[in-house]
This record gives C-alpha cells, structure tokens and sequence, in this order.
C-alpha cells in the first residue's frame, strides 16, 4: 500500500518546493481529476491530510529520515491550502496548484476537509514539533468550535482534540466534553447518527462515533459515554463485522472506520470481544469479504478500490489505500522499514 501511496504522490512546487499532494485516482490509463460535482481537482486536503496523519503514524514508529521527508511535504500543501480564518480550500484544479475556491466540495466551511486538516495538522505538531503545524492547529480548532457540525464531522473534532489532550493540552478539555455530549445527543435509539437529517442506518464510512467516544469516556472517566458507543457499535458495527461487509458494495473506508471503533472500544473496555472484531474486520483485506478474494494485493503494493457484489475492483485510489494503511498500520510500518528510501529512485 505503501507504494501505491507514493506512486500517487506528486510534487505541488506552487505549494513549496517540498510541497507534496495525493493524486485522488489512478485508472489503468493513469492518474485523473475527480469530477463527481463538476470538475473539481487532481488532489485535494481530505485525502492529503489524512495521508499527513497516516505518514505521522509511521514516522513516530520508525523515524526513518524519508519518512519525515514525506510527511513534511504533505504538511507544506496541507498548511498553503489553510483560508486565514482557519477553514481550508480542499481541491485544486491542477499540478499547478491553481486553487479550487467555488465548488461546493471546495469551498470553505464546517466540513471534511476541515475536519481532516486539524486532525493532520495536530499529529504533524506532536509528530515532527512543527511550530506552523500547531499555529494552524489551533486556528483550525477554533474555526471547528465556531458553528454546529454533524455528528460524523464532530466525531473527528473530537479525535483530535483527545490527541491534543493526551499529549497534555488539557486546555481542549472543555470542547472534548461538549462534543461528546452532542455525539450522544444525536441518536436513533441507541444508534449514534451521521446527522440529524440521516434515515436508517448510518452509513460506515467515516463512521468513528463509537470509537472516539469511548476514548471520551475513558478521558472524562464517564462511563455512561463508553456504554453509549458500546451500545451504538452493537446495534451497528458488530453485524457489519460479523457479515464480512456483505451488502451490494463494501470499500475500504468503510472497513477502515469499524477497525477505529473495534480498536478504541478495546483499549476503553478491555474486552476481548473487540480486538477479535477488529481482527475479523482487518481480514476483509485478505479475502473475509464478499468476493473472498484479498483485496490488498502485498506483491503489487496495491489496495482495491472495493467490491461490487462479488467483483474486486481493478482500480486503486487514494481513499483505498490511506484506508488500507490506516487499518493495516502494523503492516504500513513493516513496510517501510522495509523500503528502499523512494526520493533516491
């Protein structure tokens, strides 16, 4: 996965000169925009900044000098694409770095791509002591605390503001309690929802309310926070687990989410039952899925971009693969340690 990830990364010299960014696509024709809501871009800061996170994870393990290269490039596009009022901007147009200022997945506002900037601009400051990471950090936070936000946009608020307060800023405390209190507040009897407006179950990708919840709990020392994504990730995760994702469609991202709450709920209740859930989720990559067949192909360093009924997908985005990485973060470090340092090839 690794190497897909860096076949996907490109330079963004109008960023910087280290300046890196991750292509969205890759078809067997070769990289293109995405143009799901009109031409919107070759890269964009909600699948960047969750790279930036991903490369944090490995350098903190490893310390391997190219991975600090590459997790510091990845943070000089994410930070240039930061509006002064703490938004961000998400796409641009080209390798040129012409910013996408209009389009509605583009724009400025409480969503995504904010969201993810704070969470990859506040492990880039812990990660690599980054002084303008956690400048932008803070300015992020309190653009994300100034208006309303839907549940599954909270829910990575919250994520970060319980790294920020682990690594000793407890000043977020009072936003941790508040945002776990609205996560709480946004159910369908015992479902944490996406949103409000949601009807029927939530859907899985970005879904992490339960994980981050409980880590809330165990945070706060509220234990009527950790029942309540007990109960949630009962009534949601645990079946999508059990029936391997099976359904019309599954993809990584979805996958990746469940791992993140399966994980959190077994460092919060220490029951065992979690980590097999977490283990059963992660062989979705090696054939437990509906195609029965590994999506996650070790030799080619790719992951798929999902299955369709009992199809794997020829194609290997960036979605997939930072989701791969994400999940399967034992295996994404192995790697590395492993790899040759990709500057010098």
């Amino acid at each position: 996965m690794l190497r897909q990830l860096w076949r996907l990364t490109e330079p963004v010299p109008g960023a910087g000169p280290d300046a890196l960014a991750i292509a969205i696509y890759e078809h067997p024709d070769g990289l293109v925009s995405a143009k799901e809501s009109g031409l919107e871009g070759v890269t964009c800061v909600d699948d960047t900044a969750r790279l930036l996170d991903v490369m944090c994870s490995i350098y903190e393990a490893t310390r391997l000098p190219w991975v600090e290269r590459w997790a510091r490039g990845l943070l000089d596009f994410v930070l240039w694409m930061q509006e002064p009022d703490g938004s961000w901007l998400n796409f641009v147009y080209d390798w040129g770095a012409d910013k996408n200022r209009q389009g509605i997945t583009s724009r400025p506002g409480q969503n995504f791509w904010l969201a993810r900037g704070v969470v990859g601009v506040g492990h880039a400051a812990a990660a690599l002591g980054d002084e303008r990471a956690q400048a932008a950090f803070i300015q992020g936070m309190t653009r994300a605390a100034a208006e309303e936000a839907p549940p599954d946009i909270r829910s990575l608020h919250l994520l970060a503001a319980l790294r920020a307060a682990d690594a000793g800023d407890r000043d977020l405390v009072p936003w941790i309690r508040a945002w776990a209190d609205e996560l709480v507040e946004c159910r369908d009897d015992v479902v944490l929802k996406n949103s409000a407006y949601e009807v029927g179950p939530p859907h899985l990708w970005a879904h992490i309310q339960e994980g981050v919840l409980a880590t809330a709990g165990a945070d706060l020392q509220d234990s009527s926070l950790t029942s309540a994504a007990v109960a949630s990730a009962e009534a949601v995760v645990l079946p999508a687990i059990e029936h391997a994702f099976a359904g019309a469609r599954s993809m990584a991202y979805e996958v990746s989410s469940c791992i993140i709450v399966a994980d959190r709920l077994y460092a919060a209740t220490g029951e065992r039952r979690w980590s097999d859930a977490a283990a059963d989720a992660r062989a979705w990559f090696d054939g437990r899925n509906m195609a029965k067949a590994p999506t996650y192909d070790p030799e080619r360093g790719r992951v798929a971009d999902g299955i369709d009924e009992d199809r794997v997908s020829d194609n290997s985005g960036a979605e997939s693969n930072i989701s791969g990485a994400e999940a399967l973060l034992d295996r994404a470090v192995a790697l590395a340690r492993a790899m040759p340092d990709p500057f010098l090839a």
